[in-house]
């Protein structure tokens, strides 16, 4: 039996100032948040939150947050919400700190809700979270039976963040439909578990046809600080249309092969996670021996939001080949998504690509 199954989070509320409302919309949920946030998103971000859930009668307990989605620090935070008495658990910041809070409402039996500070990356729709070991070091993914009550983004908050960051954002988004196509061609499973929807798919293309339309100005405009309906566009593509596309569409070679490069040490952990997920999606394209000018087209665009496109700017210029064979094997594993794309490859043919895609970039 063919099955295909759409997911989606429970509501999805996005603008410039909204955080004013973050209360009225949490009140929906439950009468006492636990809240999780690192150091500094909470220093730019509490006084607004306090507000609006002192407003709205909602009670706050504070956990700061220490960095790593790994499996202590979910548990010891998930301690932390059951001893406090929250009845619903928020994640304010960063892909990280949004895939905790996930695994924490999971623990607790909870709802959720994600308030994203930045638009780097698909996390914030998604019913699962990516484990890391406390070293960083990929693990595995976890599913939940459901995607966040709640998804709320301030596009202006967003729009104070780093522009690097926001271009991150559209790299990660970037590789959405590019996978899904991969996932659909083999007929593989997505993340829920079924085949992709026609939904699905057209959620994935709208990603990336926005991405390509507005994201150099939306950049231009972040650079500034500023919100612009090219901004809103693209704070959409990089959080609910890649959201929605990665998660009900699959995913396949280019987030393989970002978790792959956690086989090896080095400069290249400084980089965030979409500007290694833009390379892993050029080395998917080699793979899958898409034609030249299509791999020169994202080549160029990557370059105008200043993505890596060479071994050089991933801080991996002086690897060796068995360095990037091991990338390739961990991508490889079964555990993670590259047999999408095509189940007999080897960790040596991912190499090879890796490889492929600087030679190409340095001659487009």
């Amino acid at each position: 039996m063919n099955k295909f199954v759409f997911s989606s989070p429970g509501k999805y509320v996005q603008g410039a100032g909204v955080i004013s409302e973050l209360g009225a919309y949490l009140a929906e949920l439950g009468n006492h948040a636990f809240v999780i946030a690192d150091d500094i998103v909470w220093s730019l971000t509490a006084d607004q939150v306090q507000s609006s859930l002192k407003v709205a009668n909602v009670e706050l307990s504070y956990e700061r947050f220490e960095g790593e989605a790994s499996a202590n620090e979910i548990i010891r935070l998930s301690a932390l919400a059951k001893k406090a008495g929250s009845n619903v658990i928020v994640g304010l910041g960063g892909g990280k700190t949004l895939d905790s809070a996930k695994a924490i409402a999971d623990e607790c039996k909870l709802p959720v809700a994600i308030v994203p500070t930045i638009a780097s990356t698909d996390a914030p729709c998604s019913a699962l979270s990516v484990i890391y070991s406390d070293q960083g070091v990929f693990e595995s993914y976890r599913f939940y039976s459901k995607n966040p009550d709640l998804v709320f983004v301030d596009t202006q908050i967003c729009a104070q963040a780093p522009v690097r960051l926001f271009a991150s954002g559209i790299a990660d988004g970037l590789a959405t439909f590019v996978e899904a196509q991969a996932v659909q061609k083999s007929h593989s499973q997505s993340m829920v578990n079924g085949s992709p929807t026609i939904a699905a798919m057209a959620i994935a293309k709208a990603c990336e046809e926005t991405l390509l339309t507005y994201g150099f100005s939306a950049c231009q405009a972040v650079s500034r600080k500023v919100v612009t309906p090219a901004v809103e566009a693209v704070v959409e593509a990089n959080t609910l249309l890649s959201g929605l596309g990665f998660e009900n569409a699959g995913l396949a070679a280019a987030h393989a092969i970002h978790n792959g490069f956690t086989a090896i040490k080095g400069d290249i952990h400084h980089l965030t996670h979409g500007e290694k997920v833009a390379y892993g999606t050029l080395t998917q394209m080699v793979l899958e021996q898409r034609p030249d000018e299509e791999i020169a087209e994202y080549i160029h665009f990557y370059r105008s939001i200043n993505m890596p496109t060479t071994l050089k700017e991933l801080h991996l210029e002086n690897v060796s080949r068995e360095e990037l064979i091991k990338v390739g094997e961990l991508a490889n594993s079964d555990g993670d998504t590259l047999k999408n794309l095509n189940p007999h490859l080897t960790g040596e043919d991912i190499a090879n690509a890796i490889v492929a895609v600087d030679a190409l970039s340095q001659s487009v």
